[in-house]
């Protein structure tokens, strides 16, 4: 995953709207790897919900990021989010959100780390960008 969610607040503007672009100080340091990583199968008779909420994540841009352990943590997320289906525990959806949150789930998140996922309104824009592109605009804005 690209980086550590932010410290909280309103999630900041896209990229497209900011005005002033400073720059973040900070060094990242960088792992390489290579070969995509899937998801594992989701566990037998999780409810429908999470099992859509779960199949979900692989349909979405940020899953390009993740590792196997980030998929185990969508694996507990999944049950914690079957648990409380089963018995709304107001505990359990403050957990849920926070794996949700580590998982760069929803696009406040997503922005906290500067990672902006465009979807084309049609099938010339829509075409998929490289996700070694992507590592390296993440390397550039670190």
């Amino acid at each position: 995953m690209p980086g550590v969610p932010g410290k909280g607040g309103p999630p900041p503007k896209r990229e497209s709207q900011r005005r002033r672009r400073n720059k973040d100080g900070g060094e990242v340091e960088h792992v390489a790897t290579s070969g995509p990583v899937e998801q594992p199968d989701p566990p037998d008779g999780l409810g429908e919900r999470a099992l859509a909420w779960y199949r979900s994540l692989a349909e979405s841009g940020q899953a390009q990021f993740y590792e196997p352990s980030d998929w185990q943590v969508a694996l507990v997320c999944a049950q914690a989010i079957d648990l409380f289906m089963e018995t709304g525990r107001a505990t359990l959806l403050a957990e849920v959100r926070g794996l949700q949150s580590q998982l760069l789930a929803t696009e406040g998140e997503r922005r906290r780390v500067k990672l902006e996922i465009d979807r084309g309104e049609d099938e010339e824009s829509a075409d998929v960008i490289d996700a070694d592109v992507w590592r390296r605009r993440l390397q550039q804005s670190g």
